[in-house]
């Protein structure tokens, strides 16, 4: 066994160069290595490694492969060592034939760059065959009157060696008639001549038998032998004859059996049993006989098996013609198979990834090579995959194709794409060959997680549960496994002092949104936070979405009187003249909600009387007023009860109580009421009461009214929810309460209005007295209400 370098001569040196994705791709010219035939399977052929002047462990990173140009891998690459090995034992005769050298073609590939050296190997003969003869005895008939010298051919052994290990000598057994000469013909194939040394005389000897041997060149030599009988007959002296040496005849390889091939006439002038002639194959190999047979009588020649011209395209048979007097003639029949396109291309696959990375640039997918076993228009190819896909089907060298990505990808568009390759011939009728390819598109991370909305609006009513939830986001990621699976998050505040995780959490797994803790409208009305969405790739893609959060308000805050004053001191009385006409308005009741909307819309109305029908109270503004003219007969002194209520459901009221007195003049004493200890006093007393009382109140009043301007205008500017408006949906019922001072009421209050903006109406409503900031907080906050309105108007409300 021996392993040759490269060897590039001039006249088969090829220079292959193009671009491929900026890597230079050269086919090589042929190395030329060699093993002898029959060693077992594993044998060492080279190693490619060094033959190539590579490094160790290069072959294995450039994944280097061998492609044989048949079916059939006869050879196999160990990357890790480099060595060039048999994948079986190979038997030079079963590969070449009787063709010699026996030379196998295969190619080397590699990637990173992509090379492909083209190589051959020669399967190297031994003499593992003896010479064997078709018939192991041949009778030859020969005219006593034949002349010396006379040359005889005789049939030729076969052996399955070549070269120096086929037939190179015939010996005949020592006789004193004849010897053996070695002829030969044009392609170099020798064969047995019997000459005739003297005269026969079939008296003497009618019959030999000689052994003739063949002998090879091999060391030691093997040997075939055959028996010649020799029959002397008595005098024939014409031969048959041919008409040519040489016929020549073309039939199509799809030709059926029994196909008459061809027909050869020989005639002889004898006359009798000596003129009749008989033919046979004469020389044949096993091949031919079991491929053709030729009638004795016709000398037609007809198909006896189906002809393939890839693998034999040509026959030439040699035909003896024999006649009664056993003279022969032999002429040659060359048989021509034509080709026919009876063969589909082939695709050989030599590398296949089926996967790629999306956003990938330009990537080669498989490596193939196309053959066709016809020859001629039936051998050309052409290859093509379908239009209208990313993919590229480049030529390589010789028959090589390589298939690629026309670029990037995008898993999202199209995961998976069915790419076929189809190889068609030129032949007629066109034969062609498909191959399918399936290509996955792996995803990659590329897009970040996508809320269904940008801005969700959440409500929840106040005074709610702990852990209650109160609503959902969500989100989808067009990316496919962990890189589509999203984890949502609170985001943190913008504010660091709005406590937003103290007031909603959010599950980490599917969005869900709990509030954590009991929410008070009166407090809060609104909050806003950012929640995340962020997907499990590597690196990780987000994306937030702004979450508002309105808190609605529940019914949870009773009317608060402000006038008249409930703080158990003694009563505040309304003066009345009995003059006063029907309508005279005697006071006003000042009512408050901490609610909003319809749970702070306000109604009055008279519980109790001492006097039914005397009094009224209006019911949208809280005005008590007088129903009829007075009489001497009316009682001086009057108790009214008066029930404030609001609009929520259930309806939450408060009851104030009112002491009316009816004096002729206000110059007239005022006269005690029951509950009130009795005191003497002097109406000049009483009067100077009066005007100190109403002097201090409007001072009070008047800096409670700045001090209290001051407080808000610094809360505006922190809180935004503080002292927002809150307008209901529909326009706001008739007995909306009015508050302007009138009577004897000894401070007049404003208050901030809300117009609706419904159509068709111009209604408003009382929202907050500027006099306090009385936010009803719930019923933790009641204290400090009354200690704040205390301050304002030096009076203790209970």
């Amino acid at each position: 066994m021996e392993a040759r370098g490269f060897i590039f001569p001039r006249q088969r040196q090829v220079l292959f160069l193009f671009l491929f994705w900026g890597v230079s791709l050269a086919g090589s010219g042929f190395g030329r290595y060699s093993v002898t035939e029959e060693t077992d399977r594993g044998s060492f052929v080279v190693n490619l490694a060094k033959d190539l002047g590579l490094a160790e462990g290069e072959l294995a990173a450039r994944g280097t492969r061998v492609v044989s140009d048949g079916n059939k891998q006869y050879l196999l690459l160990d990357s890790h060592t480099g060595n060039l090995l048999t994948n079986e034992k190979l038997d030079r005769e079963k590969l070449c034939g009787p063709k010699e050298p026996c030379m196998l073609y295969f190619q080397i590939l590699m990637d990173d760059p992509f090379q492909i050296y083209r190589v051959q190997l020669r399967v190297r003969d031994i003499n593992d065959h003896s010479p064997v003869f078709q018939d192991k005895e041949t009778v030859l008939k020969i005219s006593e009157n034949t002349a010396e010298g006379t040359v005889f051919r005789l049939e030729r052994a076969q052996d399955p060696d070549g070269g120096p290990n086929g037939i190179q000598n015939y010996t005949i057994s020592p006789n004193s008639f004849f010897h053996v000469k070695i002829g030969g013909s044009d392609e170099g194939v020798i064969y047995p001549e019997l000459v005739l040394d003297k005269a026969l005389d079939r008296e003497e000897q009618g019959e030999f038998s000689l052994t003739l041997t063949a002998l090879d060149g091999g060391s030691p030599p093997r040997s075939g032998t055959s028996t010649i009988g020799i029959v002397i007959l008595d005098v024939n002296d014409n031969a048959p004859q041919f008409a040519q040496a040489l016929y020549e005849t073309q039939t199509p390889e799809n030709s059926p059996i029994g196909f008459l091939i061809f027909k050869v006439s020989a005639e002889d002038i004898d006359s009798g049993v000596n003129a009749e002639v008989s033919y046979s194959f004469f020389d044949a190999s096993e091949n031919i006989r079991t491929t053709f047979q030729i009638n004795p009588f016709s000398g037609e020649i007809f198909l006896r098996e189906l002809l393939d011209y890839e693998l034999v395209n040509s026959y030439e048979i040699n035909i003896q013609a024999m006649d009664g007097g056993g003279l022969s003639a032999i002429c040659r029949v060359l048989v021509e198979v034509l080709d026919t396109n009876d063969n589909a291309p082939e695709l050989i696959i030599s590398s296949l990834s089926n996967s790629v990375a999306e956003n990938s640039p330009e990537t080669v997918l498989a490596v193939f090579k196309i053959n066709d076993r016809d020859s001629g228009e039936n051998g050309k190819m052409v290859c093509y995959i379908q239009e209208n896909l990313p993919f590229l089907l480049k030529h390589s060298v010789e028959n090589f194709y390589i298939l690629m990505t026309e670029g990037a990808l995008d898993r999202e568009s199209r995961a998976a794409y069915n790419i076929t390759i189809t190889v068609t011939d030129l032949g007629t009728p066109r034969l062609k060959t498909e191959h399918n390819i399936t290509v996955l598109v792996s995803d990659v991370n590329d897009n970040a997680p996508t809320f269904t909305q940008t801005f969700y609006t959440l409500f929840v009513r106040e005074n709610n549960s702990p852990a209650l939830h109160i609503g959902s986001v969500s989100a989808t990621d067009r990316d496919s496994g962990t890189n589509a699976q999203v984890t949502y998050s609170l985001l943190p505040p913008q504010d660091p002092h709005q406590p937003v995780a103290s007031l909603v959490s959010i599950n980490a797994d599917n969005g869900h949104l709990f509030a954590l803790r009991s929410l008070d409208y009166e407090a809060l009305q609104a909050f806003e936070f950012h929640v995340g969405a962020a997907d499990r790739g590597s690196p990780a893609l987000n994306s937030e979405a702004l979450v508002r959060v309105l808190v609605l308000d529940a019914n949870d805050n009773s009317p608060f009187v402000l006038y008249p004053l409930q703080n158990g001191s003694a009563p505040c009385t309304e003066l009345v003249p009995r003059a006063a006409e029907p309508g005279y308005l005697v006071t006003k009741v000042v009512a408050v909600d901490g609610d909003s909307g319809q749970n702070a819309w306000l109604s009055y109305q008279l519980l109790k009387a001492t006097e039914p029908g005397l009094f009224g109270v209006w019911a949208h503004n809280g005005e008590v007023r007088t129903a009829r003219l007075l009489s001497e007969r009316d009682a001086a002194k009057h108790r009214l009860v008066v029930l404030v209520k609001d609009n929520g459901e259930p309806p939450r009221s408060a009851t104030t109580t009112l002491h009316v007195l009816l004096v002729e003049g206000f110059s007239q004493p005022y006269l005690p009421l029951p509950e009130a200890a009795p005191a003497q006093v002097e109406a000049d007393s009483l009067t100077v009461y009066l005007v100190v009382a109403l002097a201090s109140v409007s001072s009070l009043f008047l800096f409670s009214v700045l001090l209290f301007v001051a407080v808000r205008l610094c809360r505006r500017s922190r809180a935004a929810s503080v002292g927002r408006c809150s307008v209901s949906e529909g326009p706001f019922p008739g007995h909306l309460v009015d508050m302007s001072g009138a009577g004897t009421l000894s401070q007049s209050y404003q208050y901030k209005v809300c117009l609706t903006g419904g159509p068709g109406t111009s209604e408003f409503k009382f929202l907050k007295p500027i006099i306090s900031d009385i936010q009803t907080q719930g019923p933790g906050r009641k204290d400090e209400q009354n200690s704040t309105f205390r301050n304002s108007f030096g009076f203790n409300i209970q």
